[in-house]
Protein backbone atom coordinates (compact mmCIF):
# COMPACT_ATOMS: atom_id res chain seq x y z
CA UNK A 1 0.00 0.00 0.00
CA UNK A 2 1.75 3.14 -1.13
CA UNK A 3 1.13 6.48 1.18
CA UNK A 4 1.32 10.00 -0.83
CA UNK A 5 1.97 12.61 1.29
CA UNK A 6 -0.09 15.90 -0.13
CA UNK A 7 0.99 19.38 1.18
CA UNK A 8 -0.70 22.44 0.49
CA UNK A 9 1.36 25.12 0.48
CA UNK A 10 1.27 29.52 0.05
CA UNK A 11 4.55 31.63 1.40
CA UNK A 12 5.53 28.78 3.52
CA UNK A 13 9.61 29.20 3.26
CA UNK A 14 10.08 29.24 6.84
CA UNK A 15 7.75 25.78 7.27
CA UNK A 16 7.30 23.82 4.02
CA UNK A 17 11.35 22.08 3.83
CA UNK A 18 10.44 20.55 7.38
CA UNK A 19 6.94 19.36 6.44
CA UNK A 20 8.57 17.55 3.41
CA UNK A 21 11.25 16.01 5.32
CA UNK A 22 8.63 14.48 8.76
CA UNK A 23 6.95 13.24 5.73
CA UNK A 24 9.71 11.52 4.26
CA UNK A 25 10.72 10.20 7.27
CA UNK A 26 7.19 9.11 8.25
CA UNK A 27 7.43 6.79 5.56
CA UNK A 28 6.29 8.33 2.48
CA UNK A 29 6.53 7.05 -0.67
CA UNK A 30 5.73 10.00 -2.62
CA UNK A 31 5.81 13.66 -1.13
CA UNK A 32 3.64 16.08 -3.49
CA UNK A 33 4.24 20.08 -2.51
CA UNK A 34 1.02 22.15 -4.08
CA UNK A 35 1.62 25.71 -4.39
CA UNK A 36 -0.69 28.18 -4.42
CA UNK A 37 0.76 30.87 -5.35
CA UNK A 38 3.85 32.09 -3.24
CA UNK A 39 5.87 34.86 -3.74
CA UNK A 40 8.57 33.88 -1.40
CA UNK A 41 11.07 30.46 -1.42
CA UNK A 42 8.72 28.10 -0.76
CA UNK A 43 8.57 26.73 -4.77
CA UNK A 44 12.61 26.37 -4.20
CA UNK A 45 12.82 25.38 -0.25
CA UNK A 46 10.16 22.06 -1.69
CA UNK A 47 12.25 20.80 -4.44
CA UNK A 48 15.44 20.82 -2.20
CA UNK A 49 13.59 18.77 0.33
CA UNK A 50 13.04 16.43 -2.02
CA UNK A 51 9.31 16.87 -2.97
CA UNK A 52 7.52 16.89 -6.07
CA UNK A 53 6.02 20.53 -7.24
CA UNK A 54 2.79 21.00 -8.36
CA UNK A 55 1.08 23.95 -9.03
CA UNK A 56 -2.39 24.96 -8.89
CA UNK A 57 -4.60 28.05 -8.46
CA UNK A 58 -5.27 29.21 -4.63
CA UNK A 59 -7.50 27.72 -2.04
CA UNK A 60 -6.29 24.98 0.28
CA UNK A 61 -9.38 22.35 -0.97
CA UNK A 62 -8.48 23.16 -4.60
CA UNK A 63 -5.45 22.51 -3.91
CA UNK A 64 -5.37 19.51 -2.25
CA UNK A 65 -7.93 18.23 -4.77
CA UNK A 66 -5.13 19.09 -7.25
CA UNK A 67 -2.00 16.85 -5.27
CA UNK A 68 -4.11 14.05 -4.77
CA UNK A 69 -4.98 14.24 -8.62
CA UNK A 70 -1.07 14.07 -9.18
CA UNK A 71 -1.01 11.52 -6.79
CA UNK A 72 0.11 7.93 -7.21
CA UNK A 73 -0.51 6.04 -4.14
CA UNK A 74 -3.09 3.67 -2.70
CA UNK A 75 -3.65 6.22 0.21
CA UNK A 76 -3.23 9.94 0.18
CA UNK A 77 -2.47 11.91 3.16
CA UNK A 78 -2.68 15.57 3.95
CA UNK A 79 -0.67 17.70 5.40
CA UNK A 80 -0.35 21.46 6.66
CA UNK A 81 3.21 23.04 5.77
CA UNK A 82 3.05 23.87 9.32
CA UNK A 83 3.05 20.65 10.52
CA UNK A 84 5.18 17.28 10.78
CA UNK A 85 4.06 13.57 10.85
CA UNK A 86 5.65 11.32 12.99
CA UNK A 87 8.42 8.79 12.04
CA UNK A 88 6.27 5.94 11.71
CA UNK A 89 2.85 7.71 10.12
CA UNK A 90 2.76 6.28 6.81
CA UNK A 91 3.20 2.61 8.16
CA UNK A 92 0.39 3.12 11.09
CA UNK A 93 -1.84 4.43 8.17
CA UNK A 94 -1.39 1.68 6.60
CA UNK A 95 -1.92 -0.81 9.28
CA UNK A 96 -5.42 1.25 9.85
CA UNK A 97 -6.23 0.55 6.70
CA UNK A 98 -5.98 -3.09 6.98
CA UNK A 99 -9.23 -3.22 8.47
CA UNK A 100 -12.03 -2.88 5.15
CA UNK A 101 -13.87 -1.25 7.44
CA UNK A 102 -11.76 1.84 8.09
CA UNK A 103 -11.40 3.80 5.16
CA UNK A 104 -9.27 6.79 6.37
CA UNK A 105 -8.18 8.29 9.68
CA UNK A 106 -6.01 11.19 11.62
CA UNK A 107 -3.47 11.56 13.93
CA UNK A 108 -3.38 13.24 17.96
CA UNK A 109 -1.54 16.16 17.78
CA UNK A 110 1.09 18.20 19.48
CA UNK A 111 0.86 21.79 19.47
CA UNK A 112 4.34 23.19 19.62
CA UNK A 113 4.00 25.20 22.85
CA UNK A 114 4.60 25.31 26.62
CA UNK A 115 1.47 25.35 28.66
CA UNK A 116 -1.70 23.59 30.12
CA UNK A 117 -4.03 25.35 28.16
CA UNK A 118 -2.21 23.81 24.71
CA UNK A 119 -2.57 20.43 26.82
CA UNK A 120 -6.29 21.08 27.57
CA UNK A 121 -6.62 21.99 23.63
CA UNK A 122 -4.85 18.62 22.30
CA UNK A 123 -7.33 16.44 24.28
CA UNK A 124 -10.32 18.30 23.33
CA UNK A 125 -8.96 18.10 19.79
CA UNK A 126 -8.41 14.63 20.30
CA UNK A 127 -11.93 13.43 21.63
CA UNK A 128 -13.40 14.99 18.97
CA UNK A 129 -11.56 13.08 16.18
CA UNK A 130 -12.13 10.11 17.88
CA UNK A 131 -15.67 10.06 19.43
CA UNK A 132 -17.65 12.27 16.85
CA UNK A 133 -15.11 11.09 13.82
CA UNK A 134 -14.61 14.86 12.58
CA UNK A 135 -10.67 15.16 12.83
CA UNK A 136 -9.91 18.36 11.00
CA UNK A 137 -7.47 19.50 8.43
CA UNK A 138 -4.23 19.86 10.74
CA UNK A 139 -4.67 16.10 12.08
CA UNK A 140 -2.65 14.92 8.97
CA UNK A 141 -5.83 13.51 7.37
CA UNK A 142 -5.68 9.96 5.72
CA UNK A 143 -7.87 8.11 3.55
CA UNK A 144 -7.66 5.02 0.82
CA UNK A 145 -7.96 6.66 -2.94
CA UNK A 146 -10.71 5.20 -3.63
CA UNK A 147 -12.66 6.68 -0.62
CA UNK A 148 -11.55 10.02 -1.54
CA UNK A 149 -12.51 9.81 -5.13
CA UNK A 150 -15.95 7.71 -4.02
CA UNK A 151 -16.68 11.41 -2.22
CA UNK A 152 -15.59 13.68 -4.66
CA UNK A 153 -12.65 14.73 -2.73
CA UNK A 154 -12.37 18.40 -0.74
CA UNK A 155 -15.49 20.79 -1.21
CA UNK A 156 -14.55 23.55 -2.46
CA UNK A 157 -15.68 25.98 0.11
CA UNK A 158 -14.63 29.03 1.50
CA UNK A 159 -14.43 26.96 4.92
CA UNK A 160 -15.57 23.86 6.48
CA UNK A 161 -13.89 21.48 3.55
CA UNK A 162 -12.24 19.36 6.11
CA UNK A 163 -15.10 18.78 8.18
CA UNK A 164 -17.32 18.27 5.16
CA UNK A 165 -14.55 15.29 3.73
CA UNK A 166 -15.06 13.79 7.23
CA UNK A 167 -18.37 13.76 7.24
CA UNK A 168 -18.73 12.33 3.91
CA UNK A 169 -16.16 9.52 4.47
CA UNK A 170 -17.95 8.44 7.74
CA UNK A 171 -21.04 7.65 5.67
CA UNK A 172 -18.47 5.61 3.86
CA UNK A 173 -16.98 3.52 6.84
CA UNK A 174 -14.85 4.30 10.02
CA UNK A 175 -11.84 6.86 10.47
CA UNK A 176 -9.43 5.68 13.12
CA UNK A 177 -7.75 8.08 15.04
CA UNK A 178 -3.86 7.20 15.90
CA UNK A 179 -1.61 8.36 18.28
CA UNK A 180 1.25 9.95 16.75
CA UNK A 181 2.00 12.62 17.95
CA UNK A 182 1.55 15.26 14.80
CA UNK A 183 3.14 18.03 15.51
CA UNK A 184 1.28 21.47 15.08
CA UNK A 185 3.02 24.88 15.15
CA UNK A 186 1.54 27.40 17.38
CA UNK A 187 1.46 30.36 15.49
CA UNK A 188 -2.09 30.60 15.09
CA UNK A 189 -2.75 30.49 18.78
CA UNK A 190 -0.03 32.57 19.33
CA UNK A 191 -0.92 35.30 17.40
CA UNK A 192 -4.90 35.48 18.43
CA UNK A 193 -4.59 33.94 21.70
CA UNK A 194 -5.53 30.47 22.83
CA UNK A 195 -9.08 31.63 23.99
CA UNK A 196 -10.21 34.07 21.10
CA UNK A 197 -8.70 31.29 18.17
CA UNK A 198 -10.87 28.69 20.24
CA UNK A 199 -13.94 30.54 20.60
CA UNK A 200 -13.94 31.64 17.32
CA UNK A 201 -13.87 28.47 15.62
CA UNK A 202 -16.35 26.97 18.15
CA UNK A 203 -18.60 29.99 16.74
CA UNK A 204 -17.91 29.07 13.27
CA UNK A 205 -18.55 25.67 13.56
CA UNK A 206 -22.16 25.88 15.45
CA UNK A 207 -23.10 29.01 12.87
CA UNK A 208 -22.60 27.19 9.61
CA UNK A 209 -24.20 24.10 11.74
CA UNK A 210 -27.19 27.03 12.01
CA UNK A 211 -27.53 27.70 8.23
CA UNK A 212 -25.12 30.30 7.96
CA UNK A 213 -23.98 30.52 4.53
CA UNK A 214 -20.13 30.05 4.06
CA UNK A 215 -19.35 32.70 2.04
CA UNK A 216 -21.04 34.80 4.79
CA UNK A 217 -18.63 33.09 7.58
CA UNK A 218 -15.99 33.34 5.62
CA UNK A 219 -15.74 37.29 5.37
CA UNK A 220 -16.20 36.83 9.25
CA UNK A 221 -13.71 34.72 9.78
CA UNK A 222 -11.31 37.62 6.86
CA UNK A 223 -12.16 40.11 9.13
CA UNK A 224 -11.23 38.65 12.46
CA UNK A 225 -7.93 37.07 11.32
CA UNK A 226 -5.59 40.05 12.83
Amino acid sequence: MAVSVIVPAVNEERHVASAVVSAWDGGADEVIVVDGGSHDRTCQRAVEAGAQLVVSPPGRAVQQNHGAGEATGDVVLFLHADCLLPADAAARAEQALGDSRVVGGAFRQRIDADGWVYRLLEHGNAWRARWRQVPYGDQGLFVRRESFEAVGGFPVVPLMDDVMLSRALRRLGRLEFLEGPLVVNARRWEKQGVVRQTLRNWFLLAAWRCGVSLDRLAGFYRRHDS
